[in-house]
């Protein structure tokens, strides 16, 4: 059953696209995943947008605000990771080397945030859940599958999750000599962290979301009709899935995955 009733805390439970422009959002991603729209409005005539598969919400979008846009934020996509308690966490991320950019606040009746970033500079959200559980639905196309952090210090990045969070971080055992490193949340491996070889020194560290399809090349294509600009063109690797790498036409990163049976 693809359906998630909650998030056990650790893993990914949520995933935000801020962008400049959410009507055409909207539209390329209703295009190329199938994506229903939900709008909710969030006052000032602006909307909050919930992507929904099979009426369950798979992502959400919102619009830069102007003082991010001031601060030159580009469109990108914002990982939420469930906690227990948001006091507790954003208290742990000071000790742990990390800044807390906005301390815990509610989210009306639906949760408690944070907005945090890592100590080598990559942001991310903590949500404690109230009413809203998180995304509901997985394992099809369309769904946040996995995750890398880009980072040019990986031991120092996966210290600070692993202290954080309780994640373990753990070598290829099918290609050690690789250096990309797992992330395991208790028995689930939710992520990745690439080796620092293959990242640009000119990107700024960031998460990269990874949306689940059956057929990597057919949606990669349909992403290019629909404007997409191409990090990465459709790739094999071995025994693990085929990946593309893609920014929309507002300029916001993800990965297209498409997962292959082991050998």
């Amino acid at each position: 059953m693809p359906y998630i009733e909650s998030h056990k805390p650790g893993s990914f439970c949520w995933i935000e696209l801020a962008t400049t422009d959410q009507n055409a959002a909207k539209k390329f991603y209703g295009s190329l995943f199938g994506w229903d729209v939900n709008d909710a409005p969030m006052g000032g005539g602006e909307v909050y947008t919930m992507f929904q598969l099979e009426g369950r919400t798979a992502a959400a979008a919102c619009t830069l605000q102007k003082e991010q846009l001031d601060r030159g934020v580009p469109p990108h996509w914002t990982l939420y990771i469930a906690v227990e308690n948001a006091e507790t966490s954003s208290k742990r991320v000071s000790q742990l080397g990390g800044k807390v950019l906005v301390p815990p606040f509610d989210v009306s009746e639906f949760g408690r945030m944070a907005i945090l970033q890592d100590p080598t500079g990559a942001g991310f959200n903590i949500w404690e859940a109230k009413t809203n559980k998180g995304t509901g639905i997985t394992g099809v196309d369309g769904t946040l599958c996995w995750a890398d952090l880009s980072t040019p210090d990986p031991a120092g990045a996966g210290k600070f999750y692993s202290g954080l969070l309780g994640w373990k971080i753990v070598e290829d055992e099918d290609d050690p000599a690789s250096g990309y490193a797992h992330i395991q949340n208790g028995e689930d491996f939710i992520g990745g962290i690439p080796p620092t070889k293959h990242r640009s020194p000119n990107a700024p560290p960031h998460w990269l979301p990874y949306f689940l399809a059956t057929n990597c090349d057919a949606t990669a294509a349909r992403a290019r009709q629909l404007g997409a600009k191409f990090y990465m063109e459709p790739m094999t690797m071995e025994n693990v899935g085929r990946r593309a790498v893609v920014a929309d036409p507002q300029g916001a990163t993800f990965a297209i995955f498409q997962s292959m049976p082991r050998k």
